[in-house]
């Protein structure tokens, strides 16, 4: 029976050719994204295990907290006394921080978190082995910086020129003496390096003559471990001591733990690619053997088991399966090196390296495409096992029995109205929590729809002839019967790109919806034409906020800052503010009182909060603060819950003494009328074309957070297009079965007449018949699936509203129409060429 395998395999391997593509598409997705995944760690490891190589201690000073309390810096007096301990071979204290160097336009040079400053440390040679230097030389005054090669290219610097940065203040200008080297992980990834004198990066990131880490190199034969102890003992219990083995532990998980969850969303999209394709395997496979009844009933009459039967179709589809999966193992190395290019290019900056190929990746994909060929071929094999050799010798292949239509539409029925029942009682369900009940209610009711498809292809393709039908003619009457002659293989191929679309539909949906939401939510509360924020997180300077208010052009600059605080033991944020500035740059709708109310020893909270908490204007709030601090102001005002203010408003005075450091988190900026359009410009210059300050309009703040429901919904319509492409493959790969299949009736048709044009046209017009079939089913799907699904939202996100885009649903229409017309180029171009007098007779 293994002869008799191959040797199908071998006879009828152009109909195999596009079951073959869609293994090889599918394994190719799942090979790409496992030799990706397996690639960009060992990437980041590399650039850990260099920045980690001569770390055998890492030593640093702890919370600030519990620095202060113990009194202790981490100082040269520690420095020395661990450059004393026996094993120690030399001792780098180095001091960190965020430098943002301005690039040409005064925007950052690297990413906001990626940003980095450090000193540099000069050995007894006068360099410092961790950052070679390229082209000048280390810094050694205040007035000096180098930068690594990457940031001095993006900001155009040259040596003996001068360099724009900031740290935590106004922009400062310095000579740059020397670009360097790096292999920070940081920089590779986007950010950028500044380098300082030791004495200036103290100035700058923390308090003169103190350190952020005291790295230690070991001499040869020293144990990590043993001298990370001995560290210990002589630090204050405060400091912390990690060995470099350890920190390298920790970083190896950390990267295992981010790899993983790209390759888990990688495979996912990948098994969707893989189940689409089951769709087209099973299709192939049950018309080949309705192609090969009667060879199948020779095997059967002249002693083969029904068993054997079901083992030789295995092997065949297995032995397909495995040289499908090769050939799509070596197409997914060019996959990983795509998803590298994609993904850096959205800005993702992933480091350089190697591909890297384990022997897991290539087992699994060899695995998968095997197990998933033999799994689709499976129930088409019970099939041929159980034709009657007199049957098959009888006729070639008989239409589905009534009964199993009846069977498989009753059993269709019920699972797409449970389905469609769980999706219902999701749209009671008010939060995520019931995230998992709507991905069961979706998968039951797509796998529904699979099931009742047969049935529903009968009303779409007569609707489909009535609306053509003037323009076609007797091509679309035979298009008609074509399509419906086996309503179970039109619906198979237009299932696989059913599940595509619904898929992109659903998302489409959300995201524009989410869009839409985004938007209301700048524009329902915030009436500031400007929000001013660090580009570091750290915060800005509270004179900041009062030159801007003397800036002509500017009617109002109102400074925000929060902390957090407990009350009862439930979290809260509490922000301040000038109450009588507020109504300047938010709208806010007062439910009691006013700001007027608002004075030092009083809060403002917003209804929700009040409601949750039981409050009212003269109520007492009891607030528990972080620093152990307690405070119980009264409740002067409520106010209307906004997307601006936190839970409580109050004033400066109850907040700032909270805090390590009085910085604002925001300033927002109305412009007088008039002047808003060339304010963004004057608060730039006003604050010296500062890097490390973001001015951003609300159109700025819309873009920015679309912009990231934008991004990941053009990722996933990339990853779902796979599916879509091996749908394509399926509706090409049925037409040119079926041209095959019908080859005497087309031998007949030309016989009596039907040109050759005409024969081109009815192929076309049953490919377009299941695209557009696949493509109604999989909106419709994708639509309500979207709408049930987006009540999920309804209470994190109350401006989410569904909104459905009918100019992209239309595109879709249109994408499907276009590849019911692509797909049946070939095999209409083979059906019309066929030969009149061979075809007629063909067996």
């Amino acid at each position: 029976m293994f002869r008799t395998a191959l040797r199908n395999l071998l006879a009828h391997k152009t109909r195999l050719m596009m079951t073959a593509l869609a293994v090889l598409l599918g394994t190719a997705f799942v090979s790409g994204t496992l030799i990706f995944s397996d690639s960009v760690g060992a990437a980041f490891r590399n650039k850990m295990a260099k920045s980690l190589d001569d770390v055998a201690v890492s030593v640093t000073a702890g919370p600030p907290s519990t620095a202060a309390t113990d009194g202790r810096p981490l100082d040269s007096r520690v420095v020395d006394t661990i450059r004393a301990l026996p094993g120690v071979a030399s001792v780098r204290p180095s001091v960190n921080g965020v430098a943002m160097v301005a690039d040409r336009q005064n925007n950052p040079a690297g990413s906001e978190w990626g940003s980095s400053g450090a000193n540099y440390v000069p050995g007894k040679d006068g360099k410092d082995s961790r950052y070679p230097v390229v082209k000048g030389r280390g810094p050694a005054a205040e007035g000096e910086i180098a930068l690594d090669a990457k940031t001095a290219e993006k900001t155009g610097a040259k040596v003996g020129g001068t360099v724009r940065l900031a740290v935590d203040g106004p922009v400062m200008t310095k000579k740059l003496v020397g670009i360097v080297e790096t292999d920070d992980p940081r920089v590779s990834a986007g950010g950028s390096l500044a380098l300082f004198d030791t004495p200036t990066a103290q100035k700058l990131f923390g308090k003169p003559g103190e350190f952020s880490e005291v790295v230690v190199a070991a001499t040869p034969g020293t144990d990590q471990e043993k001298l990370t102890a001995e560290v210990r003992k002589v630090l204050p219990q405060t400091f912390e001591a990690q060995s470099g083995k350890k920190l390298a532990a920790d970083e190896s998980k950390a990267i295992d733990h981010e790899t993983s969850s790209i390759r888990s969303t990688f495979l996912a999209f990948a098994g969707i690619a893989l189940f689409v394709g089951v769709f087209i395997i099973a299709n192939t496979f049950t018309m080949l053997i309705a192609q090969r009844s009667r060879e199948i009933a020779l095997l059967r009459a002249v002693g083969a088991s029904r068993r054997q039967v079901v083992r030789s179709v295995l092997i065949e589809a297995g032995l397909l399966g495995l040289v499908a999966s090769a050939a799509g193992f070596v197409l997914g190395l060019g996959v990983a090196v795509g998803l590298r290019s994609a993904l850096n290019s959205a800005g993702a900056s992933l480091p350089d390296g190697p591909l890297v190929i384990e022997p897991t990746a290539v087992l699994s994909a060899l695995a998968v495409g095997v197990v998933v060929t033999v799994l689709a071929a499976w129930l088409p094999s019970r099939k041929a096992a159980k034709i009657a050799p007199v049957e098959a010798l009888a006729t070639v292949e008989q239409p589905p029995a009534v009964r199993s239509l009846v069977v498989r539409n009753s059993i269709g029925a019920v699972l797409a109205g449970l389905g469609v029942a769980i999706m219902l009682y999701v749209t009671t369900l008010k939060d995520t929590k019931g995230l998992q009940t709507a991905m069961a209610g979706a998968a039951l009711t797509v796998t529904g729809v699979i099931v009742l498809a047969p049935l529903l292809s009968r009303p779409f393709v007569h609707l489909f002839a009535k609306v053509t039908g003037r323009l076609t003619g007797v091509s679309g009457k035979l298009a008609r019967q074509n399509a419906l002659r086996n309503p179970r293989r039109t619906a198979a191929t237009a299932s696989a790109l059913m599940i595509g679309l619904s898929l992109i539909t659903g998302l489409t949906v959300v995201a524009v919806s989410a869009d839409q939401g985004v938007a209301k939510m700048g524009q329902q509360a915030l009436t500031a034409d400007y929000k001013v924020t660090s580009g570091h997180f750290g915060g800005l300077s509270p004179d900041i906020a009062r030159t801007l208010a003397k800036e002509p052009g500017v009617a109002a600059a109102v400074p925000m800052r929060s902390v957090g605080f407990q009350s009862d033991d439930v979290p809260a944020l509490v922000r301040a503010t000038n109450p009588s500035a507020v109504g300047k740059v938010v709208d806010v709708r007062w439910v009691s009182g006013s700001p007027a109310d608002v004075r030092d020893g009083t809060v403002a909270v917003s209804d929700e909060y009040a409601k949750k908490r039981g409050l009212k204007v003269g109520a007492t709030l009891p607030m528990s603060f972080y620093d152990g601090k307690k405070a119980a102001p009264k409740v002067a005002a409520v106010y209307a819950e906004n997307d601006v203010y936190a839970a409580v408003l109050a004033t400066p005075s109850l907040v700032d003494p909270h805090l390590d450091r009085v910085r604002d988190d925001e300033v927002l900026v109305k412009a007088a009328p008039g002047k808003a359009g060339e304010l963004r410009e004057k608060i730039k210059e006003t604050l010296g074309g500062n890097p490390a300050i973001k001015v951003q309009s609300q159109e700025d703040l819309r873009r920015a957070e679309a912009g990231d429901i934008d991004d990941v919904l053009y990722l996933m319509y990339g990853l779902l297009g796979m599916a879509v492409v091996i749908a394509v493959v399926g509706v090409v790969n049925t037409l040119a079965m079926s041209v095959f299949e019908r080859t005497r009736e087309i031998g007949m048709l030309r016989a009596i007449g039907l040109a050759r044009r005409e024969v081109k046209r009815m192929v076309r017009l049953e490919s377009v018949a299941i695209a557009m079939f696949g493509a109604v089913m999989g909106v419709a799907v994708g639509i309500f699936l979207a709408w049930s699904g987006g009540h999920l939202l309804r209470s994190s996100f109350p401006q989410y509203e569904m909104v459905v885009p009918w100019a992209r649903i239309a595109v879709f229409l249109l994408l499907a129409l276009a590849v019911g017309v692509l797909a049946a180029l070939w095999p209409a171009r083979r059906a019309a060429r066929l030969n009149m007098l061979e075809s007629i007779g063909a067996q």
